[in-house]
């Protein structure tokens, strides 16, 4: 049996406000306001808004607990993106760049909903829905409204969101415990060296620029994004690998031809790349050879122990920098306030046993993340056989 997913549940739009409209979270006489940078794998609640309560006009646009937090205007590759909405410690409502997906309990199960609506191919089918503005798309709620869906009797529905629900518990504790990992690198700098920022262990200081060699990536043609420059075999890293790389750089979303390469520069494996414009001084060590843009600087050093040290050493300042960094069209730091940072500098004898433990506590990640990896396609197919009747 099947249905139109209009026809068993409903989709809600956020509300409006003006920047100036918005005030801490638990301020008195507001709501929380959920917004795309909410919508995460889970709820993400570290950085929550707060809006007047009269700003919500309709009941409807309170957020209930089963809730579907949906990106309805975002980047073409997040539109769609959902999350579960769990019980929260707020009174909350939603933005506008979001819409709520709200099932009728009567006809569908929440939770089928859900895994429904996230799966795989469901979420490829709502991006190419989108309907595209000059950097925008926008879900389009009419078309998604229309696609049919699998609907079971209730209690069947509940027993396939339970088998995912289970699946999907290994899946979220797998990530809790690669989260906790990535925690540990920046513990075990604090245990050996003390407050970085304080210097609380009264290291000598030396400037960055004299631990390594520090230079701006290179991009001579403009637009830089020419066609010419741009689809061959040579890895080009952006701001946005750099930024999203988690310490290490593994992958890349672009590459440039043989074009491209010569007016641009290639790196080695072991270049720590630092971010100087959009995101500030997020850092990333390469794992292969590649090129990168002038948004990004290359730090290199005779001893890769320095580069791991300089790398863990610049995650406690990367707020401040960022926060400080003066701000035009966008953000961005200068190469000159790079080289001239005061560095604490223990014996490189401590930097290589600091780096060797990094080395390991890496190891573990990875061993983690295969077998995220593993749980993934477990549960993507599991999904898979759930909505075509075969779970």
């Amino acid at each position: 049996m099947s249905g139109r997913l209009g026809d068993v549940a409903a989709f809600i739009r956020g509300i409006t406000f003006k920047p100036e409209d918005v005030v801490p979270v638990g301020t008195p006489g507001t709501v929380a306001c959920m917004r795309t940078k909410n919508v995460q794998t889970e709820l993400d609640l570290s950085d929550v808004w707060g809006v007047a309560d009269a700003l919500v006009k309709r009941d409807d646009q309170y957020l209930h607990e089963g809730d579907i937090l949906v990106s309805s205007a975002n980047s073409w590759n997040l539109v769609g993106k959902c999350c579960w909405i769990p019980p929260i410690p707020w009174r909350a409502s939603f933005g506008g760049f979001v819409s709520v997906l709200r099932a009728d309990p009567s006809r569908i199960d929440p939770r089928y909903l859900f895994h429904w609506f996230g799966s795989g191919r469901i979420q490829a089918t709502v991006r190419s829905f989108g309907q595209q503005t000059t950097n925008i798309s926008n879900l389009n709620i009419e078309r998604c409204l229309n696609q049919s869906l699998p609907l079971p009797p209730l209690p069947e529905q509940r027993r396939i969101a339970e088998v995912l629900d289970r699946a999907e518990a290994l899946r979220a504790k797998r990530r809790a415990a690669l989260a906790q990992l990535d925690t540990l690198t920046q513990s075990i700098f604090l245990d050996m060296f003390g407050d970085p920022v304080a210097n609380t262990r009264s290291w000598p200081t030396k400037k960055l620029s004299s631990l390594g060699s520090l230079d701006r990536g290179v991009s001579k043609h403009r637009p830089r994004n020419a066609p010419e420059l741009l689809g061959g075999s040579h890895p080009f890293v952006q701001t946005g690998d750099v930024a999203n790389s988690n310490g290490y750089i593994r992958t890349f979303t672009g590459t440039y031809s043989d074009a491209g390469l010569r007016q641009s520069r290639m790196w080695p494996a072991g270049t720590l790349c630092i971010t100087i414009a959009a995101n500030i001084a997020k850092t990333g060590i390469l794992t292969f050879e590649a090129c990168f843009p002038d948004s990004v600087v290359g730090f290199r050093a005779d001893d890769p122990a320095t580069v791991e040290f300089v790398r863990s050493w610049l995650s406690f300042l990367q707020a401040s920098l960022e926060e400080n960094a003066p701000e035009s069209a966008q953000k961005n730091i200068n190469l000159e306030i790079l080289r001239g940072l005061d560095v604490p500098t223990p014996e490189i004898g401590l930097q290589q046993v600091f780096a060797g433990r990094v080395a390991a506590v890496e190891r573990l990640k990875a061993s983690h993340r295969a077998s995220l990896t593993e749980l993934d396609t477990l549960f993507s197919s599991l999904q898979h056989r759930a909505f075509r009747g075969e779970l």
